[in-house]
């Protein structure tokens, strides 16, 4: 069962105490003024504060759409924007064609919701650590509460560092104008500002199987393990990314904490919903009486399931908006043979693709299939017309697999780097590394004897983590994002249609690899703009 998540209304608390520096002749306050330490009185209190901490983590829409695969998989080369022309979501074709800039709606949006959760988290770390336990909340809860809250601050971070770079660092609620304006830290002291937190959270945190069924979804010990191994990747740091990933396996996966799912699709069904394999998951639910057209927050069901289904399924009545558009070069990275990739990608037959012209975006024809919400052989029928109950795997055991082992080639451990690889390609019966040709027309930095191994395991990120936001970052973090995504130099637009080929700009290195920081934060937030915007 997934956890369903309470939004705490903090509007009243939002509100502290009236200031007092232009009112201190005043001796009382007024009447039906909200003293912050008032409200945090109760264990309930507590647990809906850190509640609230969640749910900006699952907003996506607000004067645009905003999920973070618009930029994980769109700007990479997995996917073309998709949608009904080139003019459909234009902030979403700016960011897949290097032509960003500073007024982008959709790097706004996804900028100050990622602040609304840091926000919150400031919040529930400044109040929650006084409110004493009691019987809706033991000392033992309380410490795990205070462990999700570093945990979720800590992810926000993530979010915004590796799409921004440096970003304004708040750790405490802001209650006055004057604290508004605050510097911008660097991508550096933003990074060990997010392993801070995880230090904090890890040994507060409970392992997944403590979790009442109704708690499933929060945050556990193994998450908070699995982003120290992601977050020193990053860094580049192998040798703590190689001690996380180890920690994570002794504790976690050989404990049976967790297991890769006996049927790959299972993870990407209602039923497999925070599963065996699922390590930390946004969760949605069902919202038939949702609106249609208010963001941040006025939704607990997901758009991506209709963003990204085939925009030619409405002979089915079950049709989406076509985002998200798998590539050919995509499509030809997998083996063959290998079934992820129809599990990932749909390919229309000759005669579908004459009898609807929506399959066919700038040329290309493939879909999303991994987030159409298919199971039990047919498309999910939605209760509302955007809204989609299906939650979004954020972390999957294969991906802490696969980095484990990335981080052990780093650190010469070519056993366990070879293990941890074979374990993810045995579940989906591929054959063991070294028996098969690794099928990418980019090449790794050198790395000693173990090259050509980090290639394949950068290969098998690709085509087992294909359309779950990964792939951007992950070109970016190996260093290969120009090699790769630049049209004259890589082998990307090579693979796509002319139409693809002809919309796409060049890749200016020292530039696009970050996004830039939004207009109108940097007007009410004076910083520096990141280089070339």
């Amino acid at each position: 069962m997934k956890t369903r998540y309470l939004l705490t209304v903090l509007s009243g608390v939002a509100l502290l105490s009236a200031a007092t520096s232009c009112n201190d002749w005043l001796k009382e306050e007024a009447p039906g003024t909200t003293n912050l330490n008032d409200f945090f009185t109760s264990g309930t209190t507590a647990i809906q504060t850190a509640n609230a901490c969640y749910t900006p983590l699952a907003w996506e829409y607000n004067t645009t759409y905003f999920p973070e695969w618009f930029i994980g998989d769109v700007a990479s080369d997995d996917a073309l924007k998709g949608g009904q022309n080139t003019t459909d979501m234009a902030d979403a074709y700016d960011i897949e064609n290097f032509k960003t800039n500073p007024n982008n709606g959709l790097l706004l949006d996804f900028y100050r919701a990622q602040y609304q959760g840091i926000a919150r988290c400031n919040l529930a770390l400044q109040q929650v650590p006084a409110v004493e336990p009691d019987e809706t909340m033991t000392q033992e809860r309380k410490d795990c509460l205070l462990g999700e809250v570093h945990f979720m601050r800590a992810y926000y971070y993530f979010r915004l560092v590796r799409i921004f770079g440096g970003v304004p660092y708040v750790d405490f609620v802001i209650d006055s104008s004057n604290e508004w304006q605050q510097p911008r830290a660097t991508a550096d002291e933003v990074y060990q500002k997010i392993i801070d937190d995880l230090l904090i959270a890890e040994p507060l945190l409970w392992n997944k199987s403590k979790y009442a069924d109704e708690d499933l979804g929060r945050v556990t010990k193994g998450a908070a393990q699995a982003m120290l191994l992601k977050v020193y990747l990053y860094m580049h740091d192998y040798e703590n990314a190689y001690k996380w990933g180890k920690t994570f396996m002794e504790q976690q996966y050989n404990t049976g904490e967790y297991s890769l799912c006996l049927n790959y699709p299972d993870n990407f069904t209602l039923a497999g919903e925070n599963g065996p394999e699922s390590v930390f998951e946004i969760q949605y639910m069902e919202d038939p009486t949702s609106d249609y057209g208010e963001g941040f927050g006025f939704t607990r069901g997901t758009f991506t399931t209709v963003l990204t289904r085939s925009r030619a399924l409405s002979l089915q009545g079950v049709e989406g908006w076509g985002f998200n558009h798998p590539t050919q070069d995509l499509y030809d990275e997998f083996e063959q043979g290998d079934p992820r990739r129809d599990w990932t990608i749909y390919a229309p037959t000759a005669e579908e693709i004459a009898s609807n012209p929506e399959y066919t975006y700038l040329g290309s024809y493939y879909s999303n299939f991994k987030t159409a919400f298919y199971e039990n052989g047919a498309y999910y029928i939605l209760t509302h017309a955007t809204r989609s109950p299906l939650n979004y795997r954020l972390i999957r055991l294969s991906d802490v697999m696969l980095m484990y082992a990335e981080a052990a080639v780093h650190q010469s451990d070519t056993g366990t780097a070879t293990a941890m690889l074979n374990n993810v390609r045995s579940r989906v019966g591929m054959p063991a590394y070294g028996s098969y040709q690794v099928q990418s027309d980019w090449e790794m930095p050198a790395d000693g004897d173990g090259s050509d191994l980090l290639r394949a395991i950068c290969h098998e990120r690709r085509v087992e983590l294909a359309m779950e936001g990964h792939r951007w970052f992950d070109l970016c973090r190996w260093g290969i994002v120009y090699d790769v995504m630049d049209k004259d130099k890589g082998s990307y637009g090579s693979h796509e249609s002319a139409e693809a080929r002809a919309e796409m700009a060049s890749f200016i290195e020292g530039k696009n690899e970050l996004f830039p920081i939004p207009a109108e934060e940097i007007n009410l937030n004076p910083m520096e703009q990141n280089p070339g915007y």
